[in-house]
C-alpha cells in the first residue's frame, strides 16, 4: 500500500476517473455558467457579449434584493430550528429512549423520505379555509382567533413554509447529530455524573463540547441545503403572494427559464454561490474562535 501511495503514477490512475467525472460534472457547468454571466439572450435568439450589464442590473434589481433577503431569513429561521430541535432529538434517543428509540426515530425521520410534492398538498390541506377550514384554522378558532387565509399574506405563508420544512427535515438532523453524540465516551459521561454534573449541566459542560464537530458540520449542511430552497417553495406558494416567498433559486429559473434570458438567470446563480460560499467561510470562522476560546 506504501509503494502505490508513494508512487505518483498510480495516485494519478486512481484519483483520474473520480477527478475526470468531477470536472466534468461539477467545474465545467459552473465555468459556462459563469461565462453566461457576461452575455445577454439565451439559446433560441442567441448571445451577445454584455459586459457588466447583468451585474449593474443584478445590483438595481429590487426584485433580486427581495429574493435575497427571504432567501437568508429564510435559511436563518428554517436552519435554526432544524438543529436546534434535530439536537433536541438527538438528546432524547441517547439520554431519556436509549435502546427504545430506534421506533421513535423511525417514525420522525419518516417525513424525510416523503415526496415534497405530498407534503406540501398535506399542508395546504391543513392550513386551508376553503372549501372547508383546515385542521390549524380549526384549532385557531377553537381558541377563538380568526386567522384567515395563511397563503393570502406574505407573513402567513412564510409561517406555514418555515413550519412544514423543518417538520420534515428534523427528524435527518435528529438521527444526523444522534450519530455524533453516540461517539462520546460512556466513561467520560459516567465520571461528569459522578462529579454531580446532571441534566443541563452535562450537556452544557460535557455533552455540547463533545459534539460541537458534528453540530458544526450540521449547521454547514443545515445553511447551504436552505439557502438553496426550491421544491418546497414551488409547491407550496410557487412564490407567493405576489412574489413575497420568492428565493433566489425560485427567481433564478423564472429568468432564465421563463423568460429565456440565460445571462441574468446565471448572474442570480452566481449570486447564490457568492452568499453559501461566504456563509459557510464565517461558520468555520465563528467555529474556529469558539475552539480556541474553548
Amino acid at each position: 500500500m506504501r509503494s502505490v501511495l508513494g508512487d505518483r503514477r498510480a495516485i494519478a490512475v486512481l484519483l483520474a476517473p473520480a477527478l475526470l467525472v468531477y470536472t466534468l460534472v461539477m467545474l465545467v457547468p459552473m465555468g459556462w455558467s459563469l461565462g453566461y454571466t457576461f452575455t445577454q439572450g439565451n439559446l433560441i435568439q442567441g448571445f451577445t457579449f454584455n459586459g457588466l450589464g447583468n451585474f449593474r442590473k443584478l445590483w438595481q434589481d429590487p426584485q433580486a434584493h427581495s429574493a435575497l433577503w427571504f432567501t437568508l431569513k429564510y435559511a436563518l429561521v428554517v436552519s435554526v430550528g432544524q438543529v436546534l430541535l434535530g439536537y433536541l432529538l438527538a438528546l432524547l434517543y441517547v439520554f431519556v429512549l436509549r435502546r427504545s428509540s430506534a421506533l421513535i426515530r423511525t417514525l420522525v425521520f419518516f417525513p424525510v423520505i416523503l415526496p415534497t410534492v405530498a407534503v406540501s398538498l398535506m399542508f395546504q390541506k391543513l392550513f386551508a379555509i376553503a372549501p372547508q377550514n383546515g385542521l390549524a384554522n380549526e384549532l385557531t378558532e377553537a381558541l377563538g382567533i380568526h386567522h384567515g387565509d395563511w397563503f393570502a399574506s406574505s407573513t402567513g405563508a412564510f409561517i406555514v413554509l418555515i413550519i412544514m420544512d423543518i417538520w420534515r427535515s428534523m427528524g435527518f438532523y435528529g438521527v444526523l447529530i444522534y450519530a455524533g453524540l453516540l461517539d462520546i465516551p460512556e466513561e467520560m459521561l459516567e465520571s461528569a455524573r459522578l462529579e454531580g454534573a446532571t441534566g443541563w449541566r452535562l450537556v452544557k459542560h460535557i455533552v455540547l463540547p463533545l459534539s460541537w464537530p458534528v453540530l458544526i458540520s450540521a449547521v454547514v449542511f443545515s445553511i447551504n441545503g436552505t439557502l438553496k430552497v426550491f421544491d418546497s417553495v414551488l409547491a407550496l406558494t410557487n412564490g407567493g403572494p405576489g412574489s413575497d416567498t420568492t428565493p433566489l433559486t425560485l427567481y433564478m429559473f423564472r429568468t432564465a427559464f421563463s423568460y429565456g434570458d440565460y445571462g441574468y438567470g446565471s448572474t442570480i446563480a452566481f449570486l447564490l454561490t457568492v452568499v453559501c460560499l461566504g456563509v459557510t467561510l464565517i461558520i468555520f470562522r465563528l467555529s474556529r474562535r469558539d475552539l480556541t476560546k474553548g
